[in-house]
């Protein structure tokens, strides 16, 4: 199968293109690089079993370009993380709106099965025990900006879904709950690898807020097949459907098994939101899914715990400094003309 992954070089995207290439399917990337990386397809590209195209989803030539002759696309690029969507709202709704609307029509103009990524944010401060695909969307104000990725990701399932049902092309919306794992980057404010990357430093752990907000955080090494097994799946077309994880902890929780598993000597403080993101910022109290359509769908099933993705998480930034650090040594071996230095 000839498949097209957008974003493909970001953290979902990269594990979604090695679990299509071990499944012996033929890959392209379309990701402009702006959040994602090279190094995360190293293995592929090194291999050459994936095809990267660097350009943007807002060019709507290269997109119908890449989307042709394709068996299906799975539609990840977007503006991610708290800070991108404070920091450049207009911009990360014209990536958000105006690309994946460029992504649909592609797909359905040479009619080919696609899913896309949303996000559990569609469902705003609803902080119901178990949020199910038809639950309420409690927005806040659209003058705050906190909220404008979660309004552009409820219109992109919209535009998807309505064009997919005028077109009668096979589509699913993947709402994703925190998913994390090995590649996931803390730099556009994803919780989990900021407090690995704060703990291996031995600096303070900064939680944003009181630290009692409650969420479940799902692997992607759960979700990733769970995308490709519902695309294939025609009672899920259609349809949206929430993929993530079960176990639920507060944010204060989370630091401390970050802080156990790495071992550190680092203090946890909390900043509030309004030194963090800046006045106004508003969140969610709880954000917990129901995965029931799922597991009806597909069977799915989160195989992983809370304990084995924070060890994953902390064991891949682990052998990532080892990594940098072997290689500035070797730099600095080679500056004095010494060859790579050995310990």
């Amino acid at each position: 199968m000839r498949v097209l992954v957008t974003g493909g070089a970001g953290f979902i995207g990269s594990h979604l293109c090695e679990f299509l290439v071990r499944q012996h399917h033929d890959v392209t990337v379309l990701d402009e690089l702006s959040t994602g990386s090279v190094a995360n397809l190293a293995s592929c590209l090194d291999a050459g079993t994936v095809r990267l195209v660097e350009g943007s989803i807002l060019d709507r030539d290269l997109v119908s370009e890449c989307v042709r002759g394709k068996d299906a696309v799975f539609h990840l690029a977007a503006a991610v993380g708290v800070h991108t969507i404070v920091d450049s709202p207009l911009q990360s709704l014209r990536v958000n709106l105006y690309g994946t609307e460029n992504v649909v029509e592609a797909a359905v103009t040479h009619g080919v099965p696609f899913g896309i990524a949303s996000t559990s944010e569609v469902y705003g401060k609803n902080d119901a025990d178990g949020l199910c695909e038809d639950a309420d969307r409690v927005l806040g104000s659209p003058l705050l900006s906190r909220w404008s990725y979660a309004a552009a990701k409820g219109l992109d399932e919209l535009v998807a879904h309505t064009r997919a049902a005028e077109t009668g092309t096979p589509c699913v919306s993947y709402r994703l709950f925190n998913i994390v794992g090995p590649r996931q980057t803390g730099r556009y404010g994803m919780v989990l690898p900021r407090f690995v990357a704060q703990a291996l430093r031995h600096e303070p752990i900064t939680v944003y807020g009181d630290g009692t907000q409650r969420r479940c955080f799902g692997s992607v090494y759960d979700v990733v097949p769970a995308m490709v097994e519902l695309l294939g799946t025609s009672a899920a077309h259609g349809r949206a459907v929430n993929l993530g994880g079960r176990e639920e902890t507060t944010i204060l929780g989370l630091a401390e098994m970050v802080k156990d598993c790495t071992g550190s000597t680092s203090d946890i403080r909390t900043v509030p939101y309004d030194v963090a993101y800046g006045s106004g910022f508003e969140d969610m109290r709880r954000r917990m899914p129901d995965l029931t359509l799922a597991h009806e769908l597909i069977g799915y099933t989160a195989r992983y715990g809370l304990d084995d993705i924070v060890r994953s998480v902390v064991g891949a930034a682990r052998r990532a400094d080892q990594t940098r650090s072997k290689a500035g040594a070797q730099r600095v071996g080679e500056a004095f003309g010494h060859g790579e230095l050995v310990a």
